[in-house]
């Protein structure tokens, strides 16, 4: 549930840079197995924790607007290059890479994405699988889902 949640979770890049802080409890957790994020991560899927955009604030530095494959803005740090987070304002979230969390050895994806572009050997715990991007119908659902059972900070 939303009150169960220690918040709030603070992260930043790999060079300590830019800083930043989730206040609101997330509405999702999710892997991507899509090629851009294959690419952009130099790995099998990325990682996303998508949380409220009046939840999530950069408390230090001033990270860079990025390319992406989408005209939602990507953010990273302009000294490491890490890519940290996306904005995706018509929906009102931010979605942060996990593993840029103080504390993320707790995160575990609820849903996995694109699983038609999955690698072979590439698996996950996600509770949900789709080929593609969910219906959007299906969203309130998964965050429902979410909201009772998804993974939280120990």
């Amino acid at each position: 549930m939303a009150d169960d949640w220690r918040l709030p979770l603070d992260g930043g890049c790999l060079c300590g840079a830019i800083r930043f802080r989730i206040s609101a409890p997330p509405l999702l957790a999710a892997a991507c197995h899509c090629a851009w994020c294959q690419k952009r991560s130099a790995s099998a899927y990325s990682l996303t924790l998508s949380v409220p955009t009046a939840g999530f604030a950069v408390t230090q530095g001033e990270p860079e607007l990025g390319k992406g494959p989408s005209a939602n803005p990507h953010f990273f740090c302009p000294g490491c290059k890490n890519w940290m987070f996306l904005r995706l304002d018509a929906f009102g979230i931010v979605n942060v890479r996990p593993s840029q969390l103080d504390e993320h050895r707790w995160f575990r994806p609820y849903i996995e994405i694109f699983t038609s572009r999955k690698l072979p050997w590439a698996a996950t715990s996600a509770v949900h699988s789709f080929e593609t991007m969910p219906d959007p119908q299906a969203f309130g659902a998964l965050i429902e889902g979410f909201a009772r059972e998804g993974a939280r900070p120990g």
